[in-house]
């Protein structure tokens, strides 16, 4: 069974019913959260009998999402591709790490590995949208539409298929060729998938979806502007960085000191904090929170300049150019909410430049043999502004973020593996 009581707005706190269905909150425009009876799990699902680690995808959390994979009622509603349960690999080799004397992990969320959980499109965005097209499905919604830099469209595109459900993905002209081109060839073979090009970025492509396909009855899917699914998707994220790990001789639940984490729409960082909130309130974990990293291209940067001036909410920039097409987002209706988490856990937002982000995609291909994506390069990229800001120090437990896979940005990235 769902143990959400209720939704609420992320800003005003307004409640709506569960079953109300929205996108943005109607009194100031803001990101809706699913909010969950922590209690009556407490009561009825005591000593992690919620939990359900066997599984070998996102859905292991059980009775924390909205949808319970144990639940027979729940299960006609869970549309899953095997995403999340990604792996924490060591990159003992990190110049970085080994200097100062700290523990530095990737979260891969782009390949698959032997004895966890893939992605099914390479991409972190698969579990947000597992979750969206779930609970679409509970909501009997047919027609969707998501505005994108890239992965969103690609991964709705294929949930969307499994659910029997039509989408259209609307995404700029640059988008990297292996993504256009897959989502593309699903709209030739198939009547049920639609893709709309636009020149610019994921602003221009929800202009043109509010323009066309909202008036057609499409629903919107795009970040934060659905009630509340992505960021319980995302979530998983944080659930799995709390978990036990046995291949790190860590037997209970705890979370690492700090994560660099890369920040387009920033849904991500909503979802992970959530989640600790959780655990913290079901007595899993305490109040430690890790500093949280958010991390932008210098060339698209609205969370990281906002920061830099002390403003709450984010003013959209011109957008720029950047190989981290994922990052190349001008502004977003969560970022003000992005800022506070980056505030309560005493991390900070870090910009780094197109040389930094090439040199640490390739430098992780020649060390570790990972195939990481431009994002994830940033991740890296960020880790040593971080220790020179007092934000990593001796001892931590760092974890940077892969969100995706480096065959999806082919062939903009290719020269710098292979030339």
């Amino acid at each position: 069974m769902s143990f959400v009581k209720h939704q609420q707005c992320s800003f005003c706190g307004k409640i709506y019913a569960t079953q109300q269905l929205m996108n943005l909150c109607p009194a100031d425009q803001k990101p809706i959260e699913m909010q969950f009876d922590l209690e009556a799990i407490k009561q009825q699902k005591p000593n992690l009998t919620w939990y359900q680690p066997q599984i070998k995808s996102m859905w292991r959390f059980g009775s924390l999402l909205p949808l319970d994979i144990s639940d027979t009622n729940d299960q006609k509603h869970i549309i899953s591709l095997s995403e999340g349960y990604t792996p924490e690999i060591p990159l003992h080799k990190n110049t970085h790490a080994k200097k100062h004397g700290f523990q530095l992990f990737l979260k891969d969320e782009g390949q698959p590995h032997t004895g966890y959980g893939a992605n099914p499109t390479g991409s972190f965005k698969d579990r947000g949208m597992s979750m969206a097209i779930s609970m679409a499905h509970q909501f009997a919604l047919n027609k969707l539409v998501v505005p994108t830099q890239g992965n969103a469209g690609d991964s709705l595109a294929e949930y969307a298929i499994k659910a029997g459900m039509q989408a259209v993905i609307i995404m700029p002209d640059d988008t990297p060729m292996p993504i256009l081109g897959r989502v593309s060839a699903l709209a030739k073979m198939r009547n049920d998938i639609e893709i709309e090009l636009v020149k610019g970025t994921i602003k221009e492509a929800g202009a043109l979806m509010k323009q066309k396909y909202l008036p057609q009855g499409y629903f919107n899917m795009a970040t934060f502007q659905e009630p509340g699914w992505r960021i319980d998707g995302k979530k998983t994220l944080g659930l799995e960085l709390a978990e036990p790990k046995p291949d790190q001789g860590q037997t209970k639940w705890q979370l690492p000191d700090v994560v660099l984490y890369p920040t387009g729409g920033g849904t991500g960082i909503l979802g992970m904090w959530k989640a600790w909130d959780e655990l913290e309130t079901l007595g899993v974990i305490g109040s430690k929170r890790p500093k949280v990293i958010s991390v932008q291209s210098e060339n698209t940067a609205p969370v990281v300049q906002a920061f830099k001036q002390g403003e709450s909410d984010p003013k959209p920039v011109v957008p720029g150019h950047t190989l981290s097409v994922g990052l190349n987002v001008p502004g977003g209706v969560g970022h003000f909410k992005v800022l506070q988490i980056i505030h309560q856990s005493g991390g900070s937002a870090i910009a780094v430049n197109e040389q930094q982000i090439a040199q640490n995609l390739k430098d992780t291909y020649q060390t570790y043999g990972i195939w990481i994506c431009p994002e994830g390069a940033a991740t890296l990229a960020a880790i040593e502004p971080a220790i020179e800001q007092g934000l990593i120090k001796s001892g931590d437990k760092v974890v940077a973020f892969n969100t995706g896979s480096f065959e999806k940005y082919l062939p903009n990235v290719r020269h710098l593996i292979f030339d």
